[in-house]
């Protein structure tokens, strides 16, 4: 799930539209006011990211903290590069959508082109009561994720952790939320949920698969294009847990014990569930009035990826839960899908502009409802579509993203209801020429792999499930998957 850290990102989009501190003088016949006109944008519109602690470079909280930035948000709202928003409006309906209205765009223009005057603070609105320590939603429980010491350069593979959960009896949550402690570094946190095994150590490093990588850091293939080899010397950099040092290896012994824990209790095919990613909200499912099952003896399995920054930084990472009160009457799963990884089938051909990779399919094998939906590319992403084709032959385009961009990893909410039977198919398309100003070399076949430099076709997903008897395992299937046995 490689991603730019969102406030590198944000700082690059603003210098972009021209942040430097705004100086014109206030007029006296402003009609527009930050405190009563402008700060309710804010609040309603920016403040979730733009305040400390978030993964936003700036704090949009008060008149002191925004009035250097005036110019900035007035270019940045007009071009619309401000709240980033992709999908396009033609196609399906979104209920977490951010795109401000025009009405408050106009607010905002009016207020700079004023001198951005201050105005009465007794017309400010009441400050919004954010959750304390960092956290989006407040927790009701809180499990406690890996310690790594991110290097100051190098390549940090992908990681897995298993931490315990704490959970001994069977626990309905309705909003889990992944926190980093070192945004600035984080590419991605993600959560897998395990049985326990006594057998499996705590918070020891374990990389998923030997991966050996050439001086650029682009993973070493056979010549028919196939993974191998040995991990890297200090590839992983420092990685801890609880409170010490993992010891021996990273990867040493733990590389079939993860993966096959992995992929043998896995759901579906969801290996990879809720994440931390630049711009992925928590995952909520109170809107849907659904819970989420974390069966009792469960423990998680944390992936974490990294990108040094040049300083040496420590992340620590957090698991809210917020817990349901009563038994729900519907049940969320996550669910992630990928094109075939084989590089025979996936491979970006050199100074490509527009390749279609294979398509990522499912097929629905029961009713539920489609509450969520997110692309994933890396930085040759171009653009991605999620396509229905109903038992009846009907298609339906339900997302269309004409231009992705892998700094921003948007989660789109929406509510469809979804007729057993239905396939969905997402396609993405890459830009590998040199009109990518992302492209770190053009002349390159890219293939299928974890780092931002290599590609990815990944899309991720969430249902809600009306029968709470149907077994996760039981309700979609990929391309000439049959159905697992029943229990």
């Amino acid at each position: 799930m490689a991603c730019r850290s969102m406030s590198v990102v944000f700082l690059a989009a603003v210098v972009l539209v021209g942040a430097v501190p705004y100086v014109s003088a206030q007029t006296a016949d402003s009609a527009v006011t930050f405190h009563r006109d402008v700060m309710p944008v804010l609040q309603k519109n920016c403040q979730n990211c733009h305040r400390p602690g978030q993964i936003a470079p700036m704090s949009l909280l008060s008149y002191k903290d925004a009035r250097p930035w005036a110019r900035a948000i007035k270019n940045a709202v007009t071009a619309r590069i401000m709240p980033p928003w992709f999908a396009d409006p033609a196609y399906g309906h979104f209920l977490n959508e951010r795109r401000l209205k025009q009405g408050d765009i106009d607010t905002l223009v009016k207020w700079v082109d004023a001198g951005a005057p201050e105005g009465d603070p007794k017309d400010a609105p009441p400050p919004v009561q954010w959750p304390e320590d960092g956290w989006q939603i407040k927790p009701d429980y809180i499990v406690d994720g890996p310690t790594y010491d991110v290097p100051v350069k190098g390549v940090v593979e992908w990681t897995w952790f298993i931490v315990p959960g704490g959970f001994n009896k069977d626990t309905w949550v309705t909003s889990i939320e992944v926190l980093p402690s070192a945004l600035s570094v984080t590419h991605h946190v993600c959560l897998s949920y395990i049985k326990h095994n006594p057998q499996v150590e705590y918070f020891k490093a374990m990389l998923p698969r030997p991966i050996e990588r050439d001086a650029e850091g682009n993973e070493i293939r056979t010549p028919q294009g196939e993974r191998g080899g040995p991990p890297p010397d200090g590839a992983v950099g420092g990685a801890r847990g609880g409170g010490g040092r993992a010891g021996g290896q990273p990867g040493g012994g733990g590389f079939p014990g993860i993966v096959g824990l992995l992929f043998s209790q896995s759901v579906g095919t969801a290996l990879i569930e809720e994440c931390y990613e630049p711009g992925r909200p928590p995952a909520d499912f109170r809107p849907y009035n659904a819970a989420k099952l974390i069966p009792a003896g469960t423990d998680i399995a944390v992936n974490v990826h990294y990108t040094p920054n040049g300083k040496p930084i420590t992340d620590h990472v957090r698991i809210g839960f917020t817990l349901a009160k009563e038994p729900p009457k519907r049940r969320y799963i996550a669910m992630s899908a990928s094109a075939p990884s084989d590089p025979k089938q996936f491979a970006v051909p050199p100074n490509a502009p527009n390749w279609l990779a294979p398509p990522a399919v499912v097929t629905f094998d029961h009713d539920v409802e489609l509450v969520g939906l997110m692309p994933h590319m890396h930085v040759r992403g171009k653009a991605a579509r999620f396509e229905l084709e109903y038992p009846n032959g009907e298609k339906q385009t339900i997302l269309n993203v004409p231009r992705y961009d892998f700094n921003w990893q948007l989660w789109y909410d929406t509510s469809l209801k979804i007729p057993k039977g239905t396939t969905m198919k997402v396609y993405a398309w890459y830009d590998n020429s040199t009109a990518n100003k992302f492209n770190p070399n053009p002349n390159a076949t890219v293939f299928y792999g974890d780092q931002t430099w290599e590609e990815m076709h990944f899309p991720s997903y969430g249902l809600v499930l009306d029968d709470l008897s149907i077994d996760p395992r039981r309700v979609v299937r990929g391309p000439g998957t049959p159905q697992p046995p029943a229990n």
